[in-house]
């Protein structure tokens, strides 16, 4: 039967994919993005784009809408430090009118993209969702703090959190600023890889497992309320880079990091559901080199958020 949903940020990385999966499923779904980095989606007759800053929502969006995906923020530390007032705002106040909202308009369920970068540094083994959460950077405390708001609206609207590893693979609004695709990008066009640290261990997600996972959510409504992890392949920095090379004949320098965060996500809870990852860091470097070597993917600026978002803020085209 088909349904209706919200995509908010369904014109970026992740959101794009997870529309269009929507789409395939019979599902009409409605997407809400700014369109800081563009909007390569196709005209559908179950597709309706919104052009707008979720900061800017009438509750008539959310009118016979079954469930909401909410991925729209301002992604990554970087993106983030630029403008404090926007990160805030975007990223942990809209949080909370968008759920107030969708109760007032009785959506049944509401699936958060936060990060699994909340857990900041971590001595453990395996990093499950019980730990306490040491975010270390404004970017990763609105994400916790967003979870903490839309959790306390659990009564009301069924809440899932999902924290995501980073995210690698081909997407048509593609991000070249997450580790494996940045990495496998640096050998195909300067045959260098610049490996920052490089005993850094960090949990990594194929994008189509992460579709996967919001689509599992919807499956399993009841069974996926609440926090979940997701992310399958936990590999230090050199490990990827070492990977790229296979595939790419580069050169790997290593150089200093200021960046201390290292963990390795267990998503024991989410397999426990009934998901199973299908997709890997391996073939996400191969879409990456595919993209390239296909003329599909340049190295452009709006590859890289932070790039474009200095510019738009320069331009005054984002309301900070």
């Amino acid at each position: 039967m088909s349904s209706k949903f919200i995509v908010t940020g369904g014109c970026g990385f992740v959101g794009h994919p997870l529309t269009i999966a929507l789409l395939e499923l019979g599902h009409q779904v409605r997407v809400i993005d700014a369109m800081w980095f563009g909007n390569h989606l196709s005209d559908h007759e179950n597709l309706e784009i919104i052009e707008s800053d979720i900061r800017n929502l009438e509750e008539s969006c959310f009118e016979g809408v079954d469930t909401v995906f909410h991925l729209a923020n301002v992604a990554n530390d970087p993106c983030s430090d630029l403008n404090s007032k926007l990160n805030w705002e975007v990223n942990a106040l809209a949080s909370m009118q968008l759920v107030e909202m969708a109760i007032k308009k009785k959506v049944r369920q509401f699936v958060f993209a936060s990060s699994g970068s909340v857990y900041g540094v971590k001595e453990e083994p395996l990093v499950t969702e019980e730990l306490s959460l040491v975010p270390i950077s404004d970017y990763n405390k609105t994400k916790m703090i967003s979870e903490r708001v839309l959790l306390s609206y659990a009564d009301k609207i069924l809440i899932s959190c999902i924290r995501p590893a980073t995210v690698c693979g081909y997407s048509p609004r593609m991000r070249l600023d997450l580790s494996v695709n940045m990495l496998t990008m640096q050998a195909l066009t300067n045959q260098k890889i610049t490996v920052f640290g490089g005993n850094q261990t960090r949990p990594n997600i194929h994008i189509k497992d992460l579709v996967s996972v919001y689509l599992h959510t919807l499956a399993n409504p009841e069974k996926m309320a609440g926090i979940f992890n997701a992310g399958f392949e936990n590999l230090s920095i050199m490990e990827i880079a070492e990977r790229v090379v296979r595939h790419v004949p580069a050169e790997i320098i290593v150089t200093e990091s200021n960046d201390p965060r290292s963990y390795r996500l267990s998503s024991q809870k989410l397999l426990d559901t009934g998901f199973a990852s299908a997709s890997s860091v391996e073939e996400g470097i191969l879409e990456v080199i595919e993209a390239f070597n296909s003329g599909k993917l340049a190295l452009e600026e709006k590859c890289f958020n932070v790039k474009t978002m200095v510019r738009l803020i320069g331009e005054n085209r984002i309301e900070a």
